[in-house]
């Protein structure tokens, strides 16, 4: 069950993180770039999530899985 929950995460992972480099090369963030040097909050949280959500899956899916 681990292991199928953390192929989930590891793909929905990398979906977000796609997103988030698709928003931070849009307009609104080059704009928000131009002016505050940095991104769009929408961008960085889908990276951070995108990223959080791929270690995790990581670790669900190789990790070895406890029986009791």
């Amino acid at each position: 069950m681990n292991k199928l929950l953390g192929i989930g995460l590891l793909a929905v992972g990398v979906v977000l993180m796609i997103f988030g480099i698709n928003a931070s090369e849009s307009f609104s963030s080059e704009v928000s770039r131009f002016f505050t040097g940095a991104p769009t909050d929408k961008s960085i949280w889908l990276l951070i999530g995108g990223i959080l959500s791929v270690i995790v899956g990581l670790f669900l899916s190789l990790g070895r899985s406890v029986r009791t």
